[in-house]
């Protein structure tokens, strides 16, 4: 194919279709607001939607749901809907909740937490000793599960004590679980672990 043919916004279109991108990534977070209407317009001829959410630094694409009976050639799903384990989905709800704090002291834009400081947090959703030592003894699991989802990046690693392994929480947990998501989430994990008041 000849270079001339390629769309001016074309590496901002594949660096999109690998995940989000952040405002940090300054060379393309430039490119992307300056080439969005005609990033939108090309994305919706293809049945996706392209969100920027500049107030948390990052844009994404999304995949509307479609009423599919309604259509001779329904789209495919590009992006599979990913089903957290129960230790993965409590573990959203403390870093959204932690994100949210952070935001209200306004100390900065980007948050990191160490493995030491997720799992107090975690810790306060139980009462029962032997829950929360099931799930605080291996927590490697619900973590590397929102690394593979971008909710998670680990930032510093500690070869002699996980506890000091540091992670960022990247914003794009503000989309994934969002107010009423999250309202949602509590209200339901409300039926398997008892909140500290």
């Amino acid at each position: 194919m000849a270079e001339k043919n390629i769309s001016p916004f074309a590496h901002v279109f594949l660096k999109l279709m690998q995940g989000p991108i952040y405002e940090e990534d300054k060379s393309y977070w430039k490119d992307l607001l300056g080439w969005q209407t005609e990033l939108s317009k090309y994305l919706q001829q293809t049945g996706l939607q392209l969100v920027i959410s500049e107030s948390d630094g990052f844009a994404r694409i999304v995949q509307p749901e479609t009423d599919d009976s309604s259509s001779d050639k329904p789209l495919p799903r590009l992006m599979r809907k990913t089903r957290l384990t129960y230790e993965a989905t409590l573990l959203c709800i403390v870093l959204r909740e932690a994100l949210d704090e952070f935001d209200l002291k306004g100390n900065g834009t980007r948050l990191f937490l160490t493995q030491k400081e997720i799992k107090e947090r975690l810790a306060l959703f139980f009462k029962e000793r032997h829950n929360k030592s099931k799930l605080l003894k291996d927590l490697n699991k619900p973590i590397n599960s929102l690394l593979n989802v971008g909710i998670l990046k680990t930032t510093r690693e500690d070869a002699t004590n996980k506890e000091l392994h540091q992670y960022e929480v990247k914003r794009i947990i503000k989309a994934l679980v969002n107010n009423e998501k999250l309202e949602e989430i509590k209200s339901k994990l409300k039926l398997h672990v008892h909140p500290v008041q």
